[in-house]
């Protein structure tokens, strides 16, 4: 390492203090049989083969083996060993930020089972700590953690949007007591949003107003902790997904709710759900939850009533990757849809074996690779044309962006809608 940088040594590092057990089987396990590549929507786009998973887990694997195995240091050729300078630095970069969802498919489709998206976000971390992550993303990150959201929206702004949205509510179901509470302590659930819903789509924050009014829900929105979103996860960053999620239990336990719900956010499911325990070190004292799991409990539990005839156009599903795939929320999707509208179709495949949009992985965020993601989208746009769908449903707002531009580039002439607001739709009330 005499004629690395300090930032290459640092980034070195990173990787030297991850190698545990599991990380090390996968490094070494690769038997180069080529099964994933046909389940990445990356190589299948294009047949480059330098998008074939196991290519893109061997660059971190060759660096592995020149400075942390002796093979590697003293016949690096050999063993496919490779120096960590600016070219090789440049390579783990495209193909660890622009050409990777982190969406997981091709680890179920592994024949021994190696964890790609875990060496991919590793390498994302080591490219952290030398500041290579493409600026649209990080500076996404940045803004959650500085402003409290990614999209930077004052706290004043959110409120009036929610008050007017709360006035929206009172209109429409004809009651004044109607209401989107906000910082109310003891409330049974606190509900978490994408800040892209009272930027853009505010009408998917008004449909889960709905549904928890229908449901008779003591609920609440926190007005300083509220953003799902964690693109520190994204960004490989694990200081900063770690102080999003502690916001997150610590506002929690300031309010005393007893339930965490979760907006309808693929990764940020699995950011607070699965990975926020491991970074912040400790266990939840409180429950956390999809929306999708809150409002399937009402349907089985008749807190809620759907009219399936409010919605007649033939739709279909998108399984988000990180809330289907590496999440475990794949059935209480259907069974709301097939109470919430009277024409319902699967996409083939589906549910873990789905392919991914395109839009995870933090690929929205990141500008200089957009061609690459729409290219690569073209997948699921030919997935959901083969259903013959009107409406394409899907619980994530980075599915829903990346299913409006597949829309119009592929000319889909298909609605895009969450889950919630197909489900508002058919509300009986």
């Amino acid at each position: 390492m005499k004629n690395l940088s300090d930032s290459q040594k640092k980034s070195l590092n990173v990787l030297k203090n991850r190698l545990n057990g599991r990380l090390l089987s996968y490094l070494n396990s690769c038997v180069h049989c080529g099964l994933c590549a046909e389940s990445c929507h990356y190589y299948l786009s294009d047949n480059n083969e330098r998008n074939i998973p196991g290519k893109k887990a061997d660059q971190l694997s060759s660096i592995y083996r020149k400075y942390y195995t002796l093979a590697g240091r003293l016949i690096p050729r050999f063993i496919g060993a490779k120096d960590y300078n600016e070219k090789t630095i440049e390579d783990l970069t495209d193909l660890a930020f622009g050409a990777c969802t982190m969406c997981g498919r091709c680890t179920i489709h592994c024949s021994i089972g190696v964890d790609i998206p875990l060496l991919v976000r590793t390498a994302r971390s080591m490219l952290v700590v030398m500041n290579k992550v493409p600026k649209g993303l990080q500076s996404t990150a940045n803004a959650a953690l500085q402003s409290g959201n990614n999209m930077s929206i004052p706290r004043d702004e959110f409120i009036d949007t929610l008050k007017w949205l709360e006035e929206d509510l009172q209109m429409e179901v004809n009651d004044k007591s109607a209401a989107i509470p906000l910082d109310k302590k003891g409330a049974n659930i606190i509900y978490t949003l994408n800040p892209r819903e009272p930027k853009f789509f505010p009408l998917s924050i008004s449909a889960v107003a709905k549904i928890f009014y229908a449901a008779k829900e003591n609920w609440t929105i926190s007005t300083n902790v509220y953003d799902v979103t964690n693109y520190s996860y994204f960004s490989g960053d694990d200081d900063g997904a770690r102080e999003l999620t502690e916001r997150h239990f610590t506002e929690m336990n300031k309010l005393g709710a007893k339930t965490l719900a979760l907006a309808e956010c693929g990764h940020g499911f699995r950011a607070l759900r699965w990975e926020g325990p491991r970074w912040i070190g400790k266990k939840y004292p409180f429950k956390t939850v999809s929306i999708l799991e809150i409002i399937s409990d009402y349907i089985k539990e008749g807190k809620i009533k759907l009219d399936p005839s409010k919605n007649t156009k033939l739709t279909t599903l998108h399984d988000p990757c990180n809330l289907v795939r590496n999440g475990g929320i794949i059935e209480e999707q259907r069974f709301i849809l097939k109470n919430a509208v009277s024409n319902f179709t699967e996409m083939y495949p589906n549910r873990e074996n789905n392919y991914c949009c395109g839009g995870g992985g933090g690929q929205l965020a990141m500008g200089e690779y957009a061609e690459r993601r729409i290219k690569a989208g073209k997948i699921k746009a030919e997935q959901i044309r083969k259903t013959g769908a009107k409406v394409v449903a899907t619980p994530c707002h980075n599915c829903i962006d990346q299913l409006m531009e597949l829309n119009k580039e592929y000319d889909l002439k298909v609605e895009i809608k969450t889950i919630s607001e197909i489900v508002a739709d058919a509300l009986v009330i």
